[in-house]
């Protein structure tokens, strides 16, 4: 597919196609943990980095197929995000940033001394595998599965819990399942695009993974609105595409890139969709063609 859509498209669009693809299964992982249940983490990149580094050694020391690879490498994030989900369940807000941030360097200093992944140099030659078509067809099933999750009775806990959490237990939800539940999903998700990633770029390294990875994810999140599946893919399209944008402007181009975030977050609060959520659209567009 990527051959043929590069007869028509330019080969640096289709990465920043890619890009946007990888960063909005990401995002959406970390929409779940974050912007639907409320539990704050700023180590998304460790699930990512799991994922990249899993499925890249499978596929270039044991020849392991492109599709076992992916699973494999969301696996183990979302293991991990169900053991890191477990102690975490007792914090909440600047505590639970904290946990999340050590464990993502604990993961990035590890992968710096891992002689398999390494070290410090980092994987190159890993199979590029990910395609355009490959990662389309991934965005849609994310997109499904997570418009069917938070439809559903568990996905209407986990915005309990995100808006009082001891109202949603007196009502019966099982706070600490959900919330270890939405860990594991999200570290899935986040394991899935890393794994994307490690196939596309042909190489990575520990660096790739670091805080700053992290925060941008966060700040798509933040950016769309919380909670809003419509508006963390459009953070991730929007935080994606404004680097290569801002390039014109060489060394000022994180400067701009600042600015335009505080300004969004002064004029929209909220983020750029609120609280939006993908079936509130499906009826606005079903009532307009009633009334049509």
């Amino acid at each position: 597919m990527d051959a043929f859509l590069m007869q028509y498209i330019d080969p640096y669009y289709l990465r920043i196609l890619v890009l946007i693809g990888i960063n909005i299964i990401l995002a959406l992982g970390l929409n779940i943990t974050t912007g639907v249940t409320g539990q704050l983490s700023m180590g998304h990149a460790g699930f990512m980095s799991l994922g990249a580094y899993t499925s890249a050694i499978l596929s270039l020391q044991f020849a392991a197929p492109f599709w076992a690879a992916l699973l494999c490498g969301a696996l183990v994030a979302a293991f991990f995000g169900f053991l890191i989900g477990i102690p975490t369940l007792r914090l909440e807000g600047d505590y639970l940033a904290m946990v999340t941030i050590g464990f993502a360097e604990i993961v990035r200093v590890f992968f710096l001394n891992f002689e398999p992944g390494g070290k410090a140099v980092g994987l190159s030659g890993i199979p590029q595998n990910t395609t355009f078509g490959i990662v389309l067809l991934l965005v849609i099933i994310v997109i499904f599965f997570n418009a069917r999750l938070l439809k559903s009775r568990l996905g209407r806990s986990m915005y309990a819990i995100r808006e009082n959490e001891i109202a949603a237990e007196a009502c019966g939800v099982n706070i600490t399942r959900i919330k270890v539940l939405a860990f594991t999903i999200g570290a899935f998700l986040g394991g899935l695009g890393g794994a994307l990633y490690a196939h596309y770029m042909f190489f990575i390294r520990p660096q790739d993974f670091a805080f700053m990875q992290s925060i941008e994810l966060l700040n798509m999140v933040i950016l769309g609105g919380m909670g809003s599946i419509p508006g963390t893919i459009l953070g991730a399209i929007i935080l994606t595409i404004a680097p290569e944008l801002l390039r014109i402007v060489a060394e000022y181009r994180l400067l701009f890139y600042g600015a335009l975030l505080v300004l969004l977050m002064i004029f929209r609060p909220n983020g750029l969709l609120g609280d939006v959520r993908i079936y509130d659209l499906r009826k606005r567009w079903m009532n307009k063609e009633v009334g049509a």
